[in-house]
Parts: structure tokens; sequence; C-alpha cells
């Protein structure tokens, strides 16, 4: 028998104001038709004033306990995978755990930008496969706007705020590729193309800074990158791309989205695709695609599920779960 981290609940939350292409349209040289046509993303949400990271992470959270039909008091550990935490330090996921009125375990957060969920992920299933944790909630949340440039059309109608949470229960499993939970993971990063997409600031550089992009570049990387990740982890898993019921991508651009689902031989049916609602929630997008993919009856038990992303480091994984 093998222990595996199996999902047992998914729960998301988007703040209230949507933001569609056209209201870009009156600060820059813009079109609704140009945003959606270059990215595939026609409307994104931005988090209220005074609204936080952790606020929306523990909104999401609190949905996929109730999902689950458990409780705080049930979770060993949180993990939260964002770029965009409330304070320096502590962590927003001692944050998270606070506001659930969660009083023992651990929690921390994970910083892999884009790629950050994948990494949760992976490791919220070592901690449940080494003992260390019996239920895990991993999370993804971010705030894009505060970082935004708004004079930047290439970049600040790319990225919106939400949150998505899973929570990973220990379960005994035969030790097959048929297992329900975590098959395999693939993590990856080379820190060579920093440039190509990065906040040009910092704690230590005592700045806020802004996200800046070289969107070319990164596209010309991703499709690459994220089919070899998918491919390996599938390998790892003993299992291949025709046996994928859904790809559940990191929701940057349509276009990546299409180009991996392209080279790894699978039909955009196979694809869950968010983007066009939510943007570019960086950490947030995965777990925020799973939540809503089960909402409308996609993604169901028994599925094989391939989670993706890439983000800024450059970064980049796969993850391959039995739902």
């Amino acid at each position: 028998m093998t222990r595996r981290a199996v999902v047992v609940g998914t729960g998301h939350y988007l703040p209230e104001r949507v933001v569609e292409n056209a209201e870009f349209e009156a600060t820059l040289d813009t079109t609704d038709e140009w945003i959606r046509s270059r990215s595939g993303i026609e409307r994104r949400h931005f988090a209220a004033e005074g609204e936080t990271t952790s606020d929306m992470a523990a909104k999401a959270a609190e949905r996929a306990l109730a999902d689950a039909g458990l409780t705080a008091e049930d979770v060993d550990a949180i993990v939260v995978a964002t770029s965009t935490p409330d304070l320096t330090f502590p962590s927003a996921a001692t944050m998270v755990q606070s506001k659930l009125g969660m009083t023992k375990g651990f929690a921390f957060d994970v910083q892999a930008v884009c790629a950050g969920f994948v990494y949760a992920l992976s490791n919220a299933s070592a901690l449940i496969a080494s003992g260390q944790a019996e239920r895990v909630l991993v999370i993804g949340a971010e705030t894009f706007s505060r970082i935004m440039d708004w004079t930047d059309r290439s970049t600040c109608v790319l990225f919106g705020d939400g949150a998505g949470a899973l929570l990973l229960e220990g379960q005994e499993q035969p030790g097959t590729h048929r297992d329900r939970g975590i098959l395999s993971t693939d993590l990856n990063s080379d820190g060579r193309y920093k440039d190509l997409l990065y906040v040009d600031g910092g704690v230590s550089t005592q700045s806020t800074g802004y996200l800046r992009m070289q969107g070319n570049q990164v596209f010309r990387h991703a499709v690459e990158k994220l089919a070899s990740t998918a491919n390996t982890a599938l390998d790892r898993a003993g299992l291949a791309a025709a046996d994928v019921d859904w790809i559940v991508p990191h929701q940057a651009n349509i276009r990546i989205i299409q180009g991996t689902a392209k080279k790894m031989g699978l039909s955009m049916d196979k694809v869950v695709v968010t983007v066009q609602d939510h943007g570019n929630t960086s950490a947030a997008s995965i777990p925020l695609a799973l939540s809503v993919g089960k909402e409308r009856g996609q993604i169901k038990q028994g599925d094989l599920i391939v989670t993706e992303a890439i983000g800024g480091g450059l970064a980049w994984g796969a993850v391959v779960v039995r739902w």
C-alpha cells in the first residue's frame, strides 16, 4: 500500500469587483478586441480597498473545508502559494490559520510566482506521504492588481486577483497508477531567465516595484517547458498523455494553453479553461480552475488530471493527480 495525498475538498473566492476589458479603453491605448485576441481574457476581478491576499485565501479555504464536510480543527497544516503576501512577515499562511480559528499544526508560504501552486502541492504531498501531516490545506492566493504599472498596456490588462484552495487528505492506496491522489510531481527552475518576468522592487531594495515582463520570450519558453514538464510527470506516474482526462493549466494566456495542449497531442476539449473570466491570477489560477471545473461538472472522481504552470524565476512544474 502507498500513502497518497487525495483531494477531498475544493473552494475558491473572487473579489466582487469585475473589470471588463472595455474599462481599460479609457486610460490605455488598447481595446477589448486587442486584449481578447492576444490573451483570451475578457474580464478579471480586482480586490476591494483593504481586501488582502490572506482575506481571500481564508474565504477559499473555508469553502474547501465546507466542501469536504470538515472544520479547521481537522487540518494539520496550511501551505499558501503567493507572491503578494499581506506583509513581508509573518506568512500569509499563518494569517489564514488565525482567520480559520486553527490553533494547532503549522503554516507556511511558498513563493514560486505562477508556478507556486504546483510547488505547494508537491510540498503538501510530501508532508502527507512522510506522515508529518494527515490533512493539508493548499491555497493559491494573489492580489496582483497591487503590483501593476497601469501605464504598461502589455501587462496590466493580463492579471487579476483571487484565491483557490484544495484540501488534501492522506489515504492508503494500492500503489498503482489507478490510485486516487497525487501520483507524481516534477519541479524545475532556471535563474538565468530572471529578467523575463520579475517585479522591479523588494524589501532589500526598499521599494515595492511593479511587474515587468518580456511577453514574447515568456511565451517561447512556456509552451516547450509546460509540455515537457507535464510529460515528465506523466512518465513518472507510469502514464501517458493519452490517459489524461483533463489538463488544468496555469491560466495565463489562451495561446499558451492551446500551444501546450497541441504539443502534448491533446484536444482543447480536454482542457479546463477559465482565463477568459479571471485573467492571470498567478498562483491562484490552478486551484481556481480546479474548483470551477468541479462546479461545472467537468471534473469527476476518478478523472486523471495534469496541472502545469510556469512563472518568474523561471520556475515551472507539473503535478499528476487522480481525482
